[in-house]
């Protein structure tokens, strides 16, 4: 009988696969449903392993704001539970990794939970001239005609019209598509931006929404046709970002804010809801949109992006867009576009949903931003979710509430934010 020889890959890939089951068997409950704690309150989780499991040690790490580790241990599942837990006495993100003993980093689990999470203030001070800045580029703005071209697109969606739509803005132009319903009158409007990357736009985020009543607007974060899938660099987060008269993110804010001046321009638009919407980046965009023009009615993001850059300067996880801390050029250029300071010019009542163990978009920033905004707004923790695409069955908090929301918004109600969470 010939003998199947293993190769060391296929014995790795099995020893992963063998330790991600094993460390998947544990059961995690946190103390609290929410995830949520108070100043000097213990903080975890009590872990247990399924009766007829083999038995195994597990070894776990306890890092604050996923930056710096306060606690290692081994848990001691012998009587079948045990807890993990830490107590802080400064707000802060707790970010914990679990594995089996010797197991590859790839079998392991995460955790999160946040300590006063309501009380993270800013990495960094906001510029003195951030006002100043951005009202210069913004008159700018304001004097270059728009000069819209609206190219109508066929769609097999029943009652949509769609259409292309080109708007100069300063120095670059909006592209994107738009959708509304076939029939007379005005309709209210949603304004959505993409996450990071650079990719075709799928005319079906409008026509669906347009569907439903809504006059859409899916915005393309580049300047480049919707159909368009390459043509930037993919590095573009971090072109010009030494200057903050060269940072990407320059075009690309004018470019979101000029989106909405061509909504309000039209007469198809009710004048009254205009919501704005976005994941990663895309919640970046809007966040930024909606301190930069009052029109706004609603904001709806989930995991943003760009808050708290500088956060490694406070012995905080930074993400995107991954700007060095070791950089001062960087560091001194990312206040005038991080999100976190367009927060407090934020009219509109906000919508924010954050992952526990999001390290795209770390949650510390994004709660960071929540608490800059000095209107209504309503947190939406997922305390077991990394990044959206990473664990989309860990988003169903956010999608049940947002679309809640939207259907309040497009029947002519008003977003009220729970606020609760959001107060703790």
């Amino acid at each position: 009988m010939n003998r199947i020889s293993r190769s060391p890959f296929y014995t790795a890939a099995l020893l992963v696969f063998a330790c991600l089951a094993q460390s998947q068997q544990l059961s995690f409950v946190p103390f609290h449903s929410t995830g949520i704690y108070r100043l000097g309150e213990k903080a975890g989780w009590t872990v247990s392993l399924p009766k007829d499991a083999p038995a195994a040690k597990f070894n776990y790490e306890i890092k604050e704001n996923n930056f710096d580790t306060i606690k290692v241990g081994t848990l001691d599942l012998s009587s079948g539970s045990a807890t993990i837990e830490t107590t802080l006495q400064e707000p802060a993100m707790i970010y914990v990794t679990v594995n089996a003993e010797g197991a590859p980093p790839a079998s392991a689990v995460h955790l999160g939970a946040a300590v006063a999470p309501t009380q993270l203030k800013p990495s960094v001070p906001r510029p003195p001239d951030f006002e100043a800045f951005w009202l210069n580029k913004l008159q700018y703005l304001s004097i270059t005609p728009m000069r819209p071209v609206i190219e109508p697109m066929k769609t097999e969606q029943a009652g949509v019209e769609l259409s292309t739509v080109q708007v100069d803005a300063f120095g670059s132009r909006v592209r994107g598509y738009l959708a509304k319903p076939i029939k007379l009158g005005k309709f209210p409007a949603l304004v959505i931006y993409q996450w990071a990357g650079v990719y075709a736009l799928d005319p079906k985020t409008v026509t669906d929404r347009a569907a439903e009543g809504w006059l859409a607007f899916d915005v393309d974060s580049h300047d480049m046709l919707p159909n368009q899938s390459a043509g930037v660099p993919p590095n573009y987060q971090a072109i010009g970002n030494g200057n903050r008269e060269t940072s990407y993110f320059l075009s690309m804010y004018l470019r979101d804010a000029r989106a909405v001046d061509y909504i309000c321009s039209r007469p198809d638009w009710d004048g009254k809801t205009l919501v704005l919407m976005g994941t990663s980046m895309g919640g970046q965009q809007a966040l930024v949109t909606a301190g930069l023009r009052p029109q706004v009615s609603a904001v709806i993001v989930n995991e943003p992006a760009g808050a708290d850059i500088s956060a490694e300067l406070n012995s905080r996880q930074a993400g995107y867009p991954n700007w060095s801390s070791k950089d001062p050029r960087a560091m001194a250029t990312a206040p005038y576009f991080d999100v976190v300071n367009f927060a407090s010019r934020i009219k509109a009542p906000v919508l924010a949903a954050m992952g526990f163990i999001d390290t795209s978009c770390p949650p510390a920033g994004i709660w960071t931003a929540l608490n800059q905004i000095p209107g209504p707004k309503e947190a939406v923790p997922m305390i077991e979710s990394d990044h959206n695409h990473i664990t989309p069955e860990k988003q169903g908090a956010f999608h049940s509430r947002s679309n809640e929301v939207l259907d309040i918004l497009l029947h002519g109600g008003t977003f009220v934010p729970n606020e609760e969470l959001t107060r703790k």
